[in-house]
């Protein structure tokens, strides 16, 4: 119970208000010792020291679990060398890229004190996962060849209603070792009506049975490598395995890998479709925004 109290929760934010209501809620369920720090992970730095200080874990944490700010932008000149990606300024990658650091490495045989590595979840933008940028390429290509990419669950478009209409993905990794092969999940409904407010329960979840197949992804990759490759496949679920991840750029966008529906053809949501067009805008704009800093710094 100490270590629970003590040991086990901790937290950063920029906004004060924040970190006094996780506080006090946290508090509220017996765990007043919890370390929520005021904080900008993407501009500040801790040392060693420092974390011994705050009662930090020194090898990193278990578990990250985040639901961090899409679409930001942070000045070049403040972003701390431990988090930067290439010359991105997007906070979704710098965030990304802060939580990949942030784990728990894995023991070089697996086990003892130091185990496995530690695990992430984290929600992102779909332009995480397909953008083309030279930071989200290498990024991508970080997670896949240096880390275990185990699930990507694509969610269904507008799921953040009323607060955010901006299409999502969960993704799913482990620190250390290497992505041998990625399990797709894709949800169509989460138990709620899909509409501005997105607070009407509906009897349509796919959620309770995706998280099945990902406890028994194993069991799913035989039978997925069983398939009939022409034939029909109707599950909510599939895999790619590394070298197609690496003929695609390391794409992680769930539609990328889909198998092909014989009997229907299903169109994507014109929400989605948008969101896409949002985050390839945003691509854009980010190379013009690197390649007039880089014509400025060079002399006239």
């Amino acid at each position: 119970v100490s270590a629970l109290q003590t040991a086990t929760f901790y937290g950063n934010d920029v906004d004060p208000k924040m970190v006094r209501l996780a506080t006090m809620n946290l508090t509220l369920r017996g765990l007043a010792n919890v370390r929520i720090l005021l904080r900008n992970v993407l501009t500040t730095t801790l040392d060693n020291e420092k974390k011994r200080e705050l009662g930090l874990p020194q090898e990193g944490f278990h578990v990250v679990l985040a639901n961090p700010p899409f679409s930001g932008r942070v000045d070049k000149d403040r972003i701390v060398d431990d988090v930067k990606v290439g010359t991105t300024t997007a906070t979704e990658l710098l965030f990304l890229k802060y939580m990949l650091d942030s784990l728990r490495s894995p023991s070089p045989s697996g086990r003892g004190a130091g185990g496995e590595g530690g695990r992430c979840g984290v929600i992102v933008p779909e332009g995480v996962l397909f953008g083309s940028t030279g930071a989200h390429k290498e990024l991508r290509r970080q997670l896949i060849e240096n880390n275990q990419v185990e699930a990507v669950l694509s969610l269904p478009g507008g799921v953040f209603q009323p607060y955010s209409g901006v299409k999502t993905s969960v993704l799913l990794f482990k620190k250390g070792g290497t992505t041998d092969k990625v399990l797709f999940l894709h949800a169509d409904n989460d138990g709620y009506k899909l509409d501005a407010n997105h607070d009407t329960p509906i009897e349509a979840d796919d959620l309770p049975a995706l998280t099945d197949s990902y406890k028994v992804r194993e069991q799913n990759w035989k039978k997925w490598q069983k398939r009939d490759p022409g034939g029909e496949w109707l599950e909510k679920w599939w895999f790619a395995d590394a070298a197609t991840l690496r003929a695609n750029d390391f794409n992680l966008s769930a539609g990328r890998y889909r198998p092909m529906s014989q009997t229907a053809v299903e169109h994507q949501d014109p929400r989605e479709l948008l969101d896409e067009l949002a985050a390839i805008e945003a691509e854009i704009a980010e190379e013009v925004e690197a390649l007039r800093a880089s014509l400025a710094e060079q002399p006239t």
